[in-house]
């Protein structure tokens, strides 16, 4: 916008320049041939007037005389045609052309002492003419070259002289156009950047009120709509979380209601009755917990995430860390749930040198602990890998497995709240655990990969910048 903007006025610039400077060339051509056929027009009429004396009294002397001193002088050529003979001066001959054109337009009574308008670059020289006489007789013509070369070089310097006060003044009107564009655009990009983080975090800072009147305005705007879009969002997320923490108390009473009334159950189809309630019960608690997970991870990314672009690390993080004592504990956590599936889980070696990265300890075991725990719930029986891996631009905490994978479709989709797989239906979960991990990861300047594991399963990666790179030059002495 700002190049269609600050072209569309640099065009109209050069244009007023090229007009402006157009109109006074044109002038002064105008009056550079005005004064020169004035003052040769003149010389003309006072020549044409000796030459009738002369052609009266029949000497000629003095006439020549006039002549060889006008073309000595001014170095342009005389031709006077008397009725006794033809004078000239200046070398000028009835051999060209003009000159007999001259002649003889003179000798129909014609004057032509109007010049053509100058050109700063040409060649030549041109002539005028009249006729002398009495009313009744002409008695000769008279014709004068006219030498242009002087009035050239005049507009030549003009030329010179307007151009260099044009290119000065394109520079003013194009500088004033680019901060005439920064004026009118810096309203524009702060709205767009303002956007951008309320997309992203759910609020935006207050706008600066500079620039046009309207864009002030639509600044002011922007910040109440911002301020009332911030308060619900925090008003939204406040009122999932008090509603999940308020419900486990009647959810807690509730079970132990229902413990109480298995005490006196008596036959096995009550039993079994009693068992499916507790089960849609801890179903419910699941779920109680697992949305209190996520209001506090997007609590985290949205406070931490107001700091910076989403993907840098945020100014409040912790020391950096290694990463693999935490992957460490996590696994042997998960090792008895691992066995009782069926499956395997392998904690690769540890990078050599050891790799940081700046990160929450314990968001880092809560992430870790969600994608071991998904890989071990919808990938039983399959061997599951967990690595730290040292790429060249981040570190990555890996959680693979070999079970039925996603598809790229399901992949896209799997960070959304409460979605599963519809091949998962028939397993327990409640949809929430690639979300809490996403929205962690992103609070502590990384990202959530997933990506198809080879000949099949999920690859499941928390991407991190090194610790060097998120914290800056203190961080890395």
């Amino acid at each position: 916008m700002k190049l269609r903007v600050l072209g569309i006025l640099s065009v109209l610039s050069v244009l007023i320049v090229i007009f402006a400077s157009t109109a006074i060339l044109t002038s002064a051509s105008r009056e550079l041939t005005q004064e020169l056929q004035i003052n040769r027009a003149a010389a003309l009429n006072r020549l044409a007037q000796v030459a009738f004396d002369a052609a009266t009294d029949g000497e000629s002397t003095q006439l020549q005389t006039e002549m060889d001193r006008y073309s000595e002088l001014y170095g342009e050529g005389v031709l006077i045609r008397l009725q006794q003979g033809t004078l000239r001066s200046g070398g000028l001959s009835e051999d060209r052309a003009d000159v007999r054109d001259a002649v003889a337009r003179a000798k129909l009574n014609l004057s032509d002492t109007t010049l053509s308008p100058i050109q700063p670059f040409g060649t030549g020289s041109e002539v005028i003419s009249r006729s002398f006489g009495s009313a009744s007789q002409v008695l000769g013509e008279a014709v004068l070259e006219v030498n242009l070369d002087a009035a050239r070089q005049k507009l030549r310097e003009r030329w010179l002289l307007v151009g260099v006060a044009a290119a000065a003044l394109a520079a003013v009107l194009l500088l004033g156009a680019a901060r005439v564009t920064r004026w009118v655009l810096r309203p524009v990009h702060r709205l767009n950047s303002a956007v951008t983080e309320l997309e992203a975090t759910g609020r935006a800072g207050r706008l600066p009120e500079d620039g046009p009147p309207e864009l002030r305005e639509l600044s002011r705007s922007f910040t109440r709509m911002a301020r009332t879009v911030s308060d619900s969002i925090d008003s939204q997320r406040q009122l999932i979380a008090d509603t999940s923490h308020q419900l486990r108390n009647p959810v807690g009473a509730l079970r132990l209601r229902i413990d109480l009334l298995q005490l006196e159950l008596q036959t096995a189809r009550e039993h079994q009755a009693a068992a499916g309630v507790v089960a849609e019960l801890e179903r419910v608690e699941e779920i109680l917990d697992g949305v209190l997970r996520l209001a506090a991870a997007e609590h985290r990314a949205f406070e931490d995430s107001a700091g910076g672009p989403p993907g840098t690390a945020s100014p409040g993080l912790p020391a950096v860390i290694d990463p693999y004592p935490v992957l460490q504990e996590e696994t042997e956590r998960a090792g008895p749930a691992a066995r009782r599936s069926g499956s395997s889980i392998l904690l690769e070696d540890p990078p050599d040198p050891s790799a940081h990265i700046a990160c929450n300890a314990a968001e880092l075991a809560q992430m870790a602990g969600e994608l071991i725990n998904n890989a071990i719930k919808y990938a039983a029986g399959s061997r599951i890998s967990v690595a730290v891996r040292v790429r060249t631009d981040a570190v990555a905490v890996e959680v693979s497995d070999g079970g039925p994978g996603f598809s790229a479709e399901e992949r896209a989709a799997a960070t959304n709240r409460f979605w599963r797989s519809p091949q998962h239906r028939d397993i327990r979960g409640n949809g929430l655990g690639m979300t809490i991990v996403d929205k962690l990861a992103g609070a502590n300047g990384g990202r959530l990969l997933l990506a198809e594991a080879s000949p099949h399963g999920l690859i499941a990666s928390i991407e991190f910048p090194h610790a060097a790179a998120s914290l800056g030059p203190e961080a890395a002495s």
